[in-house]
């Protein structure tokens, strides 16, 4: 069983990196000739964050950086403030959790949209200071609005499709360590 779940683990911890590619490919399509009126969520940060505080094992940071990274070079953001951003508040909803296994879905959203409002925050403050031009408000506002709206269906997806469920108390990962 051990065996089982090691090999599980490291399944998963490949499955994120090949979910992130195939939804930067979706992104990078050509799929209409005119710019977008509407901001599209932003997947890759839901699908991390979902997967960040359900099973913080299945997403190491050097995962999260990586494909984050990539996302921000093939995206032409500027390279790694994004990245930066999602990895530390990644980061903290590993830490969180313990806390909000107990709880409701909505405290879950609820923790993730004030880590997503504060990144984004934080990302348009950056931009400003370094003077590169951030776009306009409305477009992150609406980036932001998607992302929320779009959070429970990315975590029903992780849970139906490929597993991703909160650890149970008592449940060890496959070091050994309680969850």
């Amino acid at each position: 069983m051990a065996e089982r779940s090691v090999a599980r683990l490291w399944l998963m911890r490949a499955v994120y990196p090949l979910l992130a590619l195939l939804i930067l490919f979706a992104q990078l399509l050509p799929m209409q000739i005119t710019p977008a009126r509407i901001a599209g969520p932003d997947l890759l940060v839901a699908l991390t964050f979902v997967w960040a505080l359900r099973r913080p094992d299945f997403v190491p940071m050097l995962s999260i950086a990586a494909v984050m990274l990539l996302a921000d070079l093939l995206t032409q953001r500027p390279p790694g403030l994004w990245a930066a951003l999602v990895l530390l508040a990644a980061e903290w909803l590993k830490v969180q959790d313990r806390r909000i296994r107990g709880n409701t879905f909505f405290a879950e959203w609820l923790t993730v949209a004030t880590a997503l409002m504060v990144i984004t925050v934080v990302y348009r403050i950056a931009l400003g200071l370094l003077v590169v031009g951030p776009g306009t408000l409305a477009l992150h506002a609406m980036q932001y609005g998607m992302t929320l709206i779009a959070y429970p269906l990315v975590a029903a997806i992780s849970h139906t499709a490929f597993g991703v469920r909160r650890s149970a108390p008592g449940e060890f990962d496959p070091v050994g360590r309680g969850a």
